[in-house]
């Protein structure tokens, strides 16, 4: 940390003006003043120190000089010099040159402010598209033709989304200091049908995180091949953005968490016991840069938000229900089962009964316009981009109107909210029968915290049109990417899976099949009941049930209804949070062999405790 006022006597050499050789080192006593807590609060940074000077972009700062000599103000050329990076460079903007009292490189500028004697301030304001991080200040005298330099102090730059030249501007002072300043959040969990809030402590502001964040820049892949080509795009939110998504993750870097979707946890902390960033950004510090055992989507999110907050980019925390995972593009979520209704699952396409990213709001300089604002970010692992594990940053704007060929990743965040789910029943003859096409099933019920309130805000609209709505249909159209699928003729027989939505973890479950006979025909149908428990991920996990029923006859057009009770202590060993219950009936009628699948999920809600404290 650096002090706010320092005295330097045994100067440090650091470079020269106009990046000449240094000829001589002069020493010179002086006092500098920082003025760090003043600064940091006009900066909006005390929170995270009143001792270290940290900034924000296009925003001036002021800092006074007090030499023990008249001579060191009287005489001789000053210029103020800032360096961030390995190699400080004029020509890649990070090293900047400002004479006093006039523009520097890149709208960077040096004011004196007062000067009295041996007693000057100044006011140095940093572009507000300079490069983000730690940099050197140091002040440069000429006298003749030698140049001399002096250390005078450190700083950190960060975003400023209250700069309106700033990439990350945001105008609107709630929404700054909530999705900038706020350390604390809620992020939803659970289901469509039964969503969940956890609270969640971002600590962007927290001692150390700063520094931590810091050092995970510096350790992202293109940094450690090239640190000039990396620090020179370090401006660019995009490119920053796009960086962190890489590195909360560990598949391909020196990464902070390491993903795993199912127990056991050897080794680590089972995902659903974090409530917070900062003990993971601190791990990840303390071990050497090594990876954190263990995340999942709510935890690979909530600390890229962390880190973005912290660096000055306003971030949200989303959650997207029945989320589509469409590895190959094509806009379908296949959903197999076999002739007794079990999920066959399998490596590829999956639908997560919930999925977590974030959004960041930043200007898309590297689009065509129009595209600014509100940007998808995901951390999670799923799919590489560019040849590494990261998504994004997607305009929100470009996934609404299906505009698939902007850049990043947009066509996948697209399936996340727009995919058909298509059902087939793989019989053991080797035949496959489509049984459904649900168009309204993917992408629901689109959440984050609402902005300066502890509750849950709908944000579907900004992903996409109403089902169904012309719009919706242009857009998909205009996509281009859903296989238009064969329209499937009235199904003469319906199956129905009923219970409650939700249960108390520890409670029977009761069920209710019934099978429906649209045509005029008596129909003898067999009946297999399957439930599983399933994973947050769509992933079956363990067969809890399982019954057969034999011709049982339906006459026409009537209905026949099969109730079922499953015993709590058929399940309760096997659910973990968030794990669903998947119940699933397949009728098949022993002479027309027309099938039907009717499927329920439930959600299981471990049970309130009450404590009372008695006196």
């Amino acid at each position: 940390m650096l002090r706010e006022k320092h005295e330097l006597r045994n100067t440090e050499l650091l470079g020269s003006f106009s990046e000449k050789t240094c000829l001589y080192f002069l020493e010179m006593n002086f006092t500098v003043d920082l003025q760090c807590e003043k600064n940091n609060h006009e900066h909006r940074t005390t929170e995270i120190s009143t001792e270290q000077l940290i900034i924000r972009r296009g925003q001036p700062f002021h800092l006074t000089l007090q030499s023990y000599s008249d001579e060191f103000i009287d005489n001789g050329t000053v210029v103020i010099c800032a360096e961030t990076g390995p190699k400080p460079s004029t020509a890649f903007g990070t090293k900047i040159l400002l004479e006093l009292n006039s523009y520097g490189v890149n709208f960077w500028k040096a004011v004196v402010v007062s000067s009295t004697g041996t007693r000057m301030t100044l006011r140095i304001c940093p572009s507000p598209n300079a490069k983000i991080g730690q940099y050197k200040l140091s002040l440069q005298r000429m006298t003749g033709n030698k140049f001399v330099n002096y250390l005078i102090g450190e700083f950190i730059l960060l975003f400023n989304p209250w700069c309106k030249e700033d990439a990350v501007f945001l105008d609107n002072e709630q929404q700054r200091q909530e999705y900038v300043m706020n350390e604390e959040g809620i992020i939803y969990t659970g289901s469509s049908y039964c969503i969940q809030s956890r609270a969640w402590y971002f600590g962007q502001f927290a001692d150390n995180v700063l520094d931590i964040c810091l050092k995970l820049m510096d350790n992202n892949n293109k940094c450690l091949s090239c640190p000039e080509k990396d620090y020179v795009r370090r401006n660019d939110p995009t490119y920053i953005s796009r960086m962190v998504t890489a590195m909360v993750n560990c598949c391909d870097d020196k990464g902070i968490l390491e993903g795993r979707w199912s127990a056991p946890y050897i080794g680590g902390t089972c995902p659903w016991n974090w409530n917070g960033s900062v003990a993971i950004l601190t791990e990840w510090n303390d071990h050497g840069c090594r990876k954190v055992q263990y995340g999942q989507c709510w935890v690979f999110a909530a600390v890229a938000c962390t880190v973005l907050r912290c660096l000055g980019i306003p971030t949200r925390v989303v959650t997207n229900f029945n989320s589509a995972h469409d590895s190959n593009g094509n806009l379908t979520i296949d959903k197999v089962c076999d002739e007794y209704g079990r999920d066959l699952g399998g490596p590829g396409d999956s639908i997560w009964n919930f999925h977590v990213w974030i959004e960041s709001w930043m200007a898309r300089n590297d689009l065509v316009a129009g595209y600014d604002g509100w940007q998808v970010l995901d951390p999670t692992p799923q799919e590489k981009s560019e040849g590494i594990y990261c998504c994004g940053p997607a305009p929100v704007k470009a996934i609404k109107e299906g505009f698939v060929d902007m850049k990043f990743d947009v066509p996948f965040v697209f399936a996340e909210v727009n995919a058909d789910q298509v059902t087939w029943i793989q019989f053991r003859d080797g035949r496959k029968e489509k049984l459904h096409v649900e168009t309204q099933y993917v992408g629901q019920n689109i959440s984050t915290k609402r902005c300066g309130r502890p509750d849950r805000e709908d944000i579907t609209d900004n992903y996409k049109y109403r089902e169904g709505s012309f719009e919706e249909r242009a857009i998909v159209s205009e996509a281009d990417l859903r296989n238009r699928h064969t329209p499937l003729h009235p199904r003469k027989l319906l199956v129905n899976v009923k219970a409650e939505e939700s249960i108390t973890n520890g409670s029977d479950i009761n069920i209710c099949i019934t099978i429906s006979n649209n045509s005029s025909s008596t129909m003898y149908c067999n009946l297999n009941f399957n439930a599983q428990v399933m994973n947050y991920n769509g992933r079956s996990l363990h067969q809890i049930a399982g019954k057969h029923f034999d011709k049982i006859a339906v006459q026409g057009n009537r209905d026949e209804k099969v109730v079922l009770q499953i015993p709590c202590s058929d399940y309760v060993d096997y659910i973990e949070n968030h794990h669903l219950i998947r119940l699933t009936a397949l009728a098949n009628d022993s002479v027309t062999h027309t099938s039907d699948l009717g499927t329920k999920d439930l959600s299981v809600i471990n049970p309130d405790i009450d404590i009372q404290v008695i006196i």
